[in-house]
């Protein structure tokens, strides 16, 4: 009988230095990869009935990934931020950690080798759950066994209960509260270029998928942190109208249970402020980060 793969009976597995994550993420999840095609002409002078191109296929793209988590009261999610957020120095350069992911489901078990995260996104929206939306990029994409292939890695302990939160959101700007707060994001983008890695010694040698050119490393060029804080428009504040500032702090908290939970504390800041006319006038700071911290993780944290 055919078995079919089911993303809802699927887990997803993090597998980053010796140990390993089973994370739980929402069904908005995706991944794949791509492979590319020189295309070439075969029409010659002596030859015009040749009307189609040829092809060769040699390299792979990189594979792409997304999903989303919840952010628990547990933090048993903290892995994810951890990735999206700190450096991995050890070969001397300011470089993303990189990790493997693994998909089991019913049927198959999947890797994703040499992932890197890319994006991070969060959406501070009232009365919704504090979500996590991140994706990125990885060297290859295979199937390494069905699903009994045994994972490497020591998988940690989780948490018997998931909590999502309904976080209270409090953002200041250079100290003082923005009034009639509406909502906030926040986004950490990771910029990277892969190397290059076709050469025509090895192009010549790939005869099927299993021993194509694969990517194998990447520069990480430059990281950008930004969002936007939108408040309603009041009496309160119309002296703010359509201002704008290139050196402040911007700091975001969610309060859980009367406890700072989340927290992004981004010291030097620029942002422009806006107005948005509708059936409520808003005003909607868009900001970025433009000092340079020596690790995200440290001014991210939850």
């Amino acid at each position: 009988m055919v078995e079919y793969n089911f993303l809802k009976e699927s887990e997803l597995h993090i597998h980053y230095g010796s140990n390993r994550y089973n994370v739980k993420i929402t069904p908005s999840f995706s991944f794949s990869q791509t492979f590319a095609e020189d295309a070439y002409e075969v029409k010659t002078l002596h030859d015009q009935t040749k009307m189609f191109q040829g092809t060769t296929i040699t390299k792979a793209n990189p594979a792409n990934f997304s999903f989303a988590i919840h952010l628990t009261q547990e933090k048993d999610e903290n892995i994810v931020l951890n990735l999206l957020t700190d450096y991995d120095t050890t070969s001397g350069e300011q470089l993303l950690k990189s990790f493997d992911m693994y998909v089991v489901s019913s049927e198959s078990t999947l890797k994703l080798e040499g992932c890197v995260i890319t994006t991070g996104d969060f959406n501070f929206a009232k009365d919704s759950p504090l979500i996590l939306e991140v994706s990125g990029a990885a060297k290859k994409l295979s199937r390494v066994g069905d699903e009994s292939y045994s994972l490497p890695g020591n998988l940690q302990s989780a948490s018997t209960t998931r909590t999502p939160t309904k976080p209270l959101l409090d953002v200041e700007i250079d100290g003082s509260d923005v009034s009639n707060l509406v909502t906030a994001t926040l986004s950490v983008q990771n910029n990277i270029e892969w190397t290059p890695y076709e050469t025509l010694q090895a192009s010549l040698s790939v005869t099927s998928a299993s021993n194509a050119i694969y990517p194998s490393k990447y520069s990480l060029t430059d990281r950008v942190v930004s969002g936007n804080i939108t408040q309603f428009h009041t009496s309160g504040n119309s002296s703010e109208y359509q201002t704008f500032d290139t050196s402040t702090n911007i700091d975001i908290k969610t309060i859980v249970g009367g406890s700072m939970f989340f927290h992004a504390n981004l010291d030097g800041c620029m942002f422009t402020k806006r107005s948005s006319p509708g059936e409520v006038f808003t005003q909607t700071y868009d900001y970025r980060l433009v000092t340079s911290p020596s690790d995200l993780g440290t001014i991210i944290t939850y």
